[in-house]
């Protein structure tokens, strides 16, 4: 038989297990890597990845898988479980590189835009102190819908939810393991933890409303922790031996295949606005992973040695790294407004700094930190702490550091005054100033005599009647139909505009029976929605067949810097084709490359960008008319 390497796991999930030796898996490495790939494509809005987020559901379930592998295999050789020691591994190993990443991401924004690293106080804390997916549930901040610069360590939430599980589930295992030791009945017990959680999800989510609730919360997420919990009590890694059949290696890397390309389909199908994800996809993408991680853990897999292939596994070894700078150094490096499409070469320059970010603090702070680096540094500074003390440190005075450095940003953001001018500012603002203007003693300006012409004017020509072009017409929307609304109804006089901030799609059929009933509908109605967030098919098709009636229904597609713009984009393209009075008329492609029609959130006109979306929509109007 021969002899299985013995190597001391390296990356974020595998446990920081010194003390208990175990086998390594080089398979599980490359299912990181694919994992971490899928993300930071989600992250870069490549289109053939817009199912990427699902690479945190498996990076859920593996952590469930090792974590719970580990304290298994530490009670069958001690009986107990230290919980103190485990904690402690698991802050040295996962705080430091976050907490320079932290560091660097604060002193950047300090450096070049502190009004926002004011604003991100509070992302800040909570994420130094692993709660920072509550913060964003309880604060309202949406993962997919919202608006202005996104926060450029708004990814932290999912490491959140690893940590309070780090913290609640050995004590919960623990307990399991005294009180029922049975293998099977801890396997129920975590089975059903999942479907409560899977349910919680499903009940909690509403369709066609932001899923930002559901996809945040450690209640609605626990499912993917606990699958990968239950494996690990049914497959535990030191079980397995590669003394199998030919036959039933051939069951278990068939099996491993079809669920890892089953895995790829869905990153490239499925999208973060469809039901599916929420009634029961993300269980789907839990158990899938669960049975590529079974195939992955076992030695006898030629999957394993595939997905353990070296590229992959120094992916994967890095993989914690790599997730927790590539987006800071996406969000930073983006333009505020881009309206030129992709462009490849941010790319390239966004993956390359990524990787060389995360190459270094692997190399620099995570193993070494890991092998014992700030017990040295303290040995050697003569600095006699404690040993319970050093965690103290880590949780507690570093946070504040980070903090310290947030806060700083305030001493400009009080709003100041200019003696000499009058201008009154404040940086946390970043529109307009307001500017006071003493009263002053100004002379009266001598009346100019106006000349008499010596030729009678003329006649003015008629002029076409336009009066009644917007009558008949209504036009619905968000703020982006009230921007444009003056030039509106310059073009098209008469036109009814009701438009909100805000406004989303599952409002608009409440809009129209109330224009309906008070007889403001007209025969044709604009519709703008889309702006603040993406909807589904169902709910556009119920608004259209409602709208049978009227003689047409012209659709404005959106430009929007978000993840939802080509859902909506595509989705209107395709539901009107059903029905032969709608149209869409496409602001997104009249728009590409022009940043001088947008403000700095790259969605609201300004002047030259209203003027020519009004003229865009009265054009299709008229043409209809004509």
């Amino acid at each position: 038989m021969k002899e299985i390497k013995v190597t001391p796991p390296t990356n974020s999930l595998e446990p920081d297990n010194s003390t208990t030796r175990r086998r390594y898996m080089p398979g599980i490495d490359g299912l990181r890597a694919l994992s971490v790939i899928a993300v930071i494509a989600y992250h870069l809005d490549l289109n053939w990845a817009p199912g990427g987020l699902i690479g945190v559901g498996i990076f859920f379930v593996l952590s469930g898988y090792l974590i719970t592998d580990q304290i298994i295999q530490r009670w069958k050789q001690d009986r107990r479980f230290d919980l103190k020691d485990f904690w402690i591994r698991r802050a040295r190993r996962l705080l430091p590189a976050m907490f320079v990443m932290l560091f660097v991401t604060a002193m950047w924004l300090l450096l070049f835009d502190r009004s926002r690293l004011a604003a991100l106080q509070g992302d800040f804390l909570s994420s130094t102190l692993y709660f920072n997916n509550w913060w964003l549930i309880f604060h309202d901040v949406s993962y997919f819908e919202s608006f202005g610069p996104p926060s450029p360590i708004g990814h932290l939430w999912s490491l959140a939810i690893e940590e309070q599980f780090y913290f609640i589930w050995p004590l919960v295992i623990i307990v399991g393991l005294r009180l029922a030791p049975q293998r099977g009945k801890l396997i129920v017990m975590c089975l059903t933890g999942a479907f409560l959680s899977a349910l919680a999800m499903a009940l909690i989510y509403q369709p066609g409303v932001d899923p930002s609730r559901v996809y945040y919360g450690t209640d609605t997420r626990a499912f993917a922790l606990l699958i990968g919990a239950a494996l690990a009590l049914a497959w535990p890694s030191q079980n397995l031996t590669d003394k199998i059949s030919r036959r039933s290696r051939y069951i278990l890397d068939f099996s491993g295949a079809i669920g890892l390309i089953t895995l790829i389909l869905m990153i490239w199908r499925t999208n973060e606005y469809g039901q599916f994800l929420y009634y029961g996809g993300l269980v789907l993408v839990s158990i899938l992973s669960a049975i590529v991680i079974a195939v992955l853990a076992h030695p006898a897999s030629r999957l394993a040695k595939i997905m353990g292939c070296k590229p992959l596994r120094w992916i994967g070894v890095r993989s914690y790294s790599i997730y927790i700078w590539h987006y800071p150094v996406i969000i930073l490096t983006n333009p505020t407004v881009d309206t030129g499409g992709f462009d490849g070469f941010r790319v390239l320059f966004q993956l390359g700094v990524s990787l060389l970010l995360a190459s270094l603090s692997w190399k620099y702070i995570e193993e070494p930190i890991r092998q014992g680096l700030l017990g040295r540094w303290c040995t050697k500074l003569s600095i006699h702490l404690q040993f319970k003390i050093r965690p103290l440190f880590i949780f507690i005075a570093v946070p504040l550091i980070i903090l310290s450095i947030s806060c700083s940003s305030n001493l400009d953001t009080k709003i100041s005054a200019d003696p000499n001018t009058g201008t009154i500012t404040n940086p946390d603002k970043n529109e307009h100033n307001v500017t006071l203007v003493p009263p002053q003693n100004i002379p009266t300006p001598v009346p100019v005599p106006v000349p008499v012409p010596v030729d009678p004017p003329k006649k003015p020509e008629p002029q076409p009647q336009v009066e009644e072009a917007g009558k008949g017409v209504t036009a619905i929307g968000d703020s982006v139909i009230l921007d444009a609304a003056p030039y509106l109804q310059e073009l098209l006089p008469g036109i009814v505009i009701d438009g909100k901030v805000g406004r989303q799609m599952s409002q608009a059929q409440e809009v129209v029976d109330k224009l309906r009933t008070k007889g403001k509908l007209g025969t044709r109605v604009i519709i703008n929605l889309g702006t603040n967030g993406a909807f589904n098919s169902n709910q556009l098709r119920k608004l259209l067949i409602s709208l049978e009636d009227v003689q047409q229904v012209v659709l404005v597609n959106t430009r929007v810097p978000k993840k939802w713009q080509n859902t909506v984009n595509t989705l209107l393209k395709k539901v009107a084709l059903e029905f032969p009075n709608a149209m869409v008329v496409d602001w997104h492609s009249s728009s590409e490359g022009k940043d001088s029609y947008f403000y700095e959130d790259g969605v609201h006109l300004k002047r030259e960008g209203a003027k020519s979306y009004a003229a865009l929509v009265a054009k299709a109007i008229q043409k209809e008319n004509q």
